[in-house]
């Protein structure tokens, strides 16, 4: 029977609760909105997840360590820019990616030393570089934009796996995805995540180096940033300080609504990637029906408070369950 129970856990759990509700929005989107079902919409979709679950795989990390990084989607925004700046300058691109790139793991880096180094909340801390990082983009290259990006580059991003719906960036994607997972559920650095954030004080203890730990996970979670700033570049073929303006809290709703505590210690990367395929399903959707995008800041904000408070009332309801199943013994 604790079998049966157990099992029935498992699959009542909120990863699975969060790939159902996924495949019940899109099944319904597929029926009541018009074009959803397309095999063009369907790789506009898997193009518009792209930066939200490129950003989310690092932010997973720092998340479980109780901490969080605002100001991914500046650092996209000011790694754009820089992009644009050096192309306008005459630099090749195959110089340019890199750069960007390490540009983005040196914001980062700037976010881990102040969170690891001054002890300084992460929550303050990425808030001030986030207005920081994208008033330094429009220093960059101010309202105006770059394009005329390399076309080997531009269609490769946008273009598709022979003729199918399926995105060429999508391989790669997968690919970051299954090492990002690896490392968190299956090696002694994902141990040390889950640890630092079940009880910093407690891994202390127990040998892990959380301050290091945390501060190369934002050095991590800078260089993704910088990496998707790259990809929506090319995407869009234009070079603008406001890109990814907003993207941090679609990443955040995204990484809560997969499981992830924002206490730190608990969620898991599946259960993220599903969080990231629903919300971007439901945005899809709305923005098919000519909803506006302040609505759908709305609608994603009404998602990240149900994926913090949900979570709490099913653990309380657990908890009670068990005192009012227990009947005394004769």
């Amino acid at each position: 029977m604790s079998d049966r129970g157990n099992r029935l856990g498992r699959l009542l759990s909120w990863d699975a609760a969060v790939v159902l509700v996924t495949v019940i929005v899109l099944v319904v989107a597929s029926g009541a909105v018009e074009n959803f079902g397309t095999s063009r919409n369907f790789t506009f979709l898997l193009l518009d997840l792209l930066p939200i679950a490129l950003v989310a795989l690092p932010m997973t990390f720092i998340i479980v360590t109780g901490e969080i990084d605002l100001s991914v989607a500046s650092t996209l925004g000011l790694t754009s820019a820089v992009m644009g700046s050096l192309w306008d300058a005459g630099m090749t691109i195959e110089t340019i990616i890199p750069l960007c790139i390490m540009l983005g793991a040196v914001l980062g880096a700037l976010n881990g030393f102040f969170v690891t180094v001054l002890k300084l909340p992460s929550l303050a801390v990425t808030i001030g570089t986030l207005a920081l990082y994208r008033g330094l983009a429009f220093v960059v290259l101010g309202d105006g934009a770059v394009a005329d990006f390399p076309r080997a580059y531009t269609t490769w991003v946008t273009g598709t796996i022979g003729d199918g719906p399926i995105p060429n960036v999508l391989i790669p994607l997968i690919v970051v995805a299954l090492i990002f997972g690896v490392v968190l559920h299956a090696t002694p650095i994902g141990r040390g995540v889950f640890a630092a954030g079940a009880g910093e004080q407690a891994a202390r203890f127990a040998g892990i180096r959380t301050g290091r730990l945390k501060f190369w996970l934002y050095v991590v979670s800078g260089a993704v940033a910088g990496l998707a700033g790259v990809l929506w570049t090319l995407r869009y073929s234009s070079a603008r300080a406001d890109n990814g303006f907003g993207l941090e809290l679609a990443v955040v709703a995204a990484v809560l609504l997969g499981g992830v505590s924002i206490f730190g210690g608990k969620g898991t990367l599946p259960g993220v990637l599903a969080g990231v395929v629903l919300l971007a399903s439901l945005q899809n959707a709305l923005r098919l029906q000519d909803v506006s995008n302040e609505a759908l800041n709305i609608v994603t904000g009404v998602l990240l408070i149900v994926s913090v408070l949900l979570p709490n009332i099913v653990r309380a309801a657990s908890r009670r369950r068990p005192r009012q199943a227990v009947s005394p013994e004769r």
